[in-house]
């Protein structure tokens, strides 16, 4: 009679298989970062365009600090507006959920608007222009919903100091009913998380950083950014 190779488990053995699985499976998922929008990944590349109005520029410092290659969206006097604009080689949809993840620091308390979940399209082509809009103002970065018709709804704000970086998470659920959300953190602490809100315009949605405003055209504003990424949660974007 042949003798079988096949070994029979031990109670010990299955004990160990048995916690293995259980580890494997309880465990999270990895982060999945769709989108690397760093400096050091491709320069302005990364972007789908820039949008900087003459004498006005964007550069990539590197202050030798550990964190490489940064964006400087510089905004001189004269000019209304620097930012880059969407992300190059990704279209983005409505009916999901976008998580953004960057450290941010100003040259003043007065930097206006440094995000912004622009609409495509004008005129008539739009309904909001912008449903989520953040601006640095009077020493606060404060984050509004902008529905239909420039209704503009505050969300949250929180104290923002000049010459510091800041980590930034932001999610928005975009949807073109009234079912999408916006989720912002800021170092960690929960600062906006509104539901029930529109997120997403006829033509649909790009996310532009940088600064901008009308009332500062006359002084320099910068907004230096380092490390953007896009993926479908918060833990994606996590540092």
């Amino acid at each position: 009679m042949q003798r079988s190779n096949a070994r029979l488990l031990t109670p010990a053995t299955v004990t160990t298989l048995v916690t293995a699985l259980t580890l494997m499976m309880s465990s999270p998922a990895h982060a999945a970062v769709e989108w690397n929008g760093d400096a050091d990944a491709g320069g302005t590349a990364v972007f789908a365009s820039l949008v900087c109005d003459d004498p006005s520029y964007v550069h990539q410092p590197d202050w030798n600090d550990g964190r490489g290659k940064i964006f400087a969206f510089t905004k001189m006097p004269g000019s209304e507006r620097c930012e880059g604009l969407g992300l190059a080689g990704h279209t983005l949809t409505d009916g999901r959920t976008y998580w953004f993840g960057w450290e941010s620091m100003t040259k003043t308390g007065n930097a206006q608007t440094v995000f912004q979940w622009k609409s495509w399209g004008t005129g008539a082509e739009q309904d909001q222009n912008y449903p989520v809009l953040m601006k640095v103002e009077d020493s606060q970065l404060k984050i509004w919903y902008v529905a239909p018709g420039e209704e503009w709804v505050a969300a949250g704000s929180v104290p923002w100091t000049p010459g510091t970086w800041n980590r930034i998470e932001l999610g928005i659920n975009s949807q073109s009913s009234t079912s999408g959300s916006l989720t912002l953190y800021v170092n960690g602490r929960l600062v906006a998380d509104k539901h029930g809100i529109r997120t997403w315009d006829l033509k649909g949605n790009v996310p532009r950083w940088g600064t901008y405003g009308t009332t500062i055209s006359d002084v320099e504003s910068v907004n230096w950014v380092d490390g953007l990424t896009m993926g479908g949660s918060r833990a994606d974007v996590a540092p």
